[in-house]
């Protein structure tokens, strides 16, 4: 209703072009012919494939195909048309700089229709009108459903599965049915009511097993694709060895995040600090997973683009594009490869630094920034003052304990009994080895067993850990100096 409302100022304001952005052309169409309604006028709609209806219950066709071509159309409008709102949907290709005469003839039903007793709306996904046109128009932008709409439409479809079904009601549960509204906020009405009846159909109930299936499709519909990728690999703690203290702060503010207690400050977001290999990208994809909340990649190196403005463009179109997924993690991988301070960039890195800088300290949304780098000397200055993260975390390399942990999990991934091998030996080997590097040296030892035609073993193991350079041997300086870098600082260990 209060979409038709301000619809209905725009119109009495006297505009003769509005434009209409949506992806729910249904919609809109209804929301124009409840204010023809309200303001005792007719309503038009034209389609390239069925040209000019008059609409009402249901569109009534004048006459088959009549003014079916543009140029046609917009001759009637300027000489000939009757008072009232005419819809023109996907009228986009037509206001290009290669069809000047239909833009002409636009801008002419513009100049002469001052009075406002003809409204033409252009309806469409995306619309960019010539500069001639933009000062005689007005933008208008249909609302998404809220939370209560969303649910509305769930309940909706769970009663319809339920009547055609005789195994009765949706199964589902509170939480769950919390998540799937949850993340299906920044979808149109129709999209909402598609998915929502995806993840029904099957099984007659929303699962969290239908959650991941969701965002991803939510993903898709927003055309995300290019520097912000959907993660599909997900993750959880139990796959992480140590970062007990991470753990543990996350789990203190995982029901603010979800919106399970209120009235507390949202996290915002964390920076991880540490050396290649630590396991950073694993705990940046296990938050999402630990929170049920879909993963957005945000690849820092490749925002920059050759041409002036591009850049900070491809870096406000993800934040955005992050915030219509919320609520979820966004991760920007390797933070100094878009922000380092040695680019020789004309001042883009400078830009594209106050574009996020700026981002961080006015969103609202449920976006939480997890951003990962291997190189603090790298990071402006500004960037990591306190206050634009909730906190900094170090990961160090893996102590004894964590270690032991991580054989445990690379091991049992591989079906191997951990039973069967000296864990104290390996342990004590793989002392400066990262998570990555012990990792590998699992997947060695068992190429090695494979060419041996051998069971694994401890031996087999120990051979491949001791033949391996660690980066604490090959890069210890650099892992000194960013350790002393952290305790400088006060950076919690995670």
């Amino acid at each position: 209703m209060q979409d038709a409302h301000d619809l209905n100022l725009v119109i009495a304001s006297g505009v003769s072009i509005i434009g209409l952005e949506t992806y729910d052309e249904p919609r809109a169409i209804d929301l124009l012919l409840r204010v023809a309604r309200q303001r005792d006028t007719a309503l038009y709609q034209w389609t390239v494939t069925d040209g000019l209806k008059r609409a009402g219950f249901g569109l009534q066709v004048e006459q088959t195909s009549k003014y079916s071509e543009p140029g046609e159309l917009l001759d009637k409008l300027k000489n000939r048309a009757e008072p009232g709102v005419y819809a023109l949907c996907d009228f986009h290709p037509w206001l290009g700089e290669d069809m000047p005469t239909q833009v002409r003839q636009l801008k002419d039903i513009a100049l002469r229709n001052d009075n406002g007793v003809v409204t033409i709306v252009l309806v469409s996904h995306r619309i960019k009108l010539p500069e001639e046109l933009s000062r005689l128009s007005a933008r208008f932008t249909v609302s998404l459903p809220g939370k209560a709409q969303i649910m509305k439409v769930v309940r909706e479809e769970a009663k319809s599965w339920a009547r055609s079904h005789s195994e009765g009601r949706v199964k589902t549960d509170n939480d769950t049915l919390e998540q799937l509204v949850s993340g299906l906020r920044g979808l149109t009405h129709g999209e909402v009511r598609r998915l929502v009846r995806r993840a029904i159909v099957d099984d007659g109930a929303i699962t969290n097993a239908d959650l991941p299936e969701i965002n991803e499709a939510k993903f898709r519909l927003m055309d995300m694709e290019g520097v912000l990728s959907f993660d599909y690999s997900g993750g959880q703690f139990s796959d992480v060895g140590g970062m007990e203290n991470l753990k543990d702060w996350l789990e203190k503010r995982k029901a603010v995040f979800t919106g399970s207690v209120s009235g507390l400050d949202s996290p915002k977001g964390i920076l991880l600090l540490g050396v290649q290999g630590g396991g950073k990208s694993l705990a940046a994809k296990s938050i999402a997973g630990a929170w049920a909340v879909p993963l957005l990649k945000l690849d820092m190196g490749a925002l920059y683009n050759k041409f002036f403005g591009e850049t900070e463009r491809n870096l406000r179109e993800s934040l955005s594009l992050a915030e219509k997924m919320s609520p979820c993690v966004l991760w920007l991988d390797e933070l100094e490869k878009g922000l380092g301070g040695d680019r020789d960039d004309s001042g883009t890195g400078g830009r594209v630094l106050g574009t996020l800088l700026t981002w961080m300290a006015e969103r609202k949304s449920g976006v939480f920034m997890v951003a990962t780098s291997n190189d603090v000397s790298q990071l402006p200055p500004e960037l990591i003052r306190k206050g634009r993260f909730d906190e900094l975390f170090f990961v160090d390399l893996p102590d004894a304990d964590a270690r032991h942990k991580i054989f445990s999990i690379h091991m049992s991934n591989r079906k191997l009994d951990v039973a069967q091998f000296s864990m104290a030996e390996l342990v004590a080997a793989a002392e400066g080895f990262s998570g990555a590097e012990i990792e590998q040296a699992i997947v060695s030892g068992l190429y090695s067993a494979l060419a041996r035609n051998e069971d694994m073993t401890t031996e087999l193991l120990l051979d491949e850990i001791l033949s391996t350079s660690p980066l604490s041997v090959v890069m210890g300086d650099r892992i000194a100096q960013l350790r002393a870098w952290a305790q400088q600082r006060n950076v919690v260990m995670a």
